[in-house]
């Protein structure tokens, strides 16, 4: 893309359009924008080190954060779209990417900041792909490193719980240290505001349906189908409703009266 082009885009406005791609899951859609973020970010980066370069002052950007917050948030948001896709070993290349922003010259303290902030994710999401893909045995690190960082605790509790459900492992102990915790952190588990908190009802609904508690199962797909509701997630509610009808025949039937009472409110 013509450099020309490039310095007319706001970054800020490009995060916006990838927070809508990622919000309808379009993978192959976060992948193309995050490449004009990427590029768009480093247009403006290469300007700055010349203007420095030539003895100028530093380049003022019109944008809600530090420069440094869009390369890192391009290479972290490419990462999840190929973990999604299935790529792993490219994801594990861009938070390789987002681990190491601390090279780029020229950083003030705010922007250092970001830095640190992207290299605890990228360690944090090491620990979630590399679980997700079957290392059953790190899971002590990742429960570790979620307890020293309280607002990553519902995000990895989803984690664990969908790495469970994928890979047949039996772990109620540590879903329920990691609930009481997010609790302990005044994150309701009956929040109905977090998209976390729905893919994780959702997930713990699969776990319990497999470890054969299907009452369990149906009180956190109810969960599950009233936070994608208040969210506007529409496309999930169908997933929802077929977990629950798979488990219908074996509700009780004061869940299933709340299950009507919950459809014909949605009307």
């Amino acid at each position: 893309m013509r450099s020309s082009i490039l310095k007319s885009l706001k970054p800020d406005i490009i995060v916006d359009m990838l927070d809508m791609a990622v919000a309808f899951e379009n993978w192959n859609k976060v992948l193309e924008t995050t490449d004009v973020l990427y590029q768009c970010a480093q247009c403006i980066y290469e300007e700055q080190m010349e203007r420095q370069d030539k003895g100028g002052s530093k380049l003022h950007l019109c944008t809600e954060r530090p420069l440094v917050y869009y390369i890192g948030w391009s290479h972290m948001m490419r990462g999840m779209a190929y973990q999604k896709l299935g790529q792993i070993d490219q994801a594990r290349a861009y938070i390789r990417q987002y681990a190491a922003l601390g090279c780029m010259e020229g950083m003030d303290e705010a922007e250092m900041e970001v830095v640190q902030e992207f290299k605890r994710k990228a360690e944090i999401h090491r620990y979630a792909l590399e679980i997700e893909t079957g290392q059953v045995e790190l899971l002590e690190g990742y429960v570790n490193l979620l307890l020293e960082y309280p607002e990553e605790r519902l995000s990895g509790l989803k984690v664990v719980t969908e790495a469970a459900v994928r890979h047949g492992w039996r772990i109620d102990f540590i879903i329920q240290m990691l609930e009481e915790k997010v609790d302990g952190s005044g994150v309701r588990r009956d929040s109905l505001n977090n998209d976390d908190m729905y893919y994780y009802c959702y997930q713990r609904a699969l776990y319990e349906r497999g470890m054969d508690r299907a009452q369990e199962a149906v009180e956190f797909i109810l969960k599950a189908m009233c936070v994608a509701n208040r969210l506007g997630m529409e496309r999930h509610m169908i997933k929802c409703t077929a977990v629950l009808e798979s488990l219908r025949k074996i509700a009780t039937e004061e869940q299933i009266g709340r299950y009507r009472v919950f459809l014909e409110g949605i009307k």
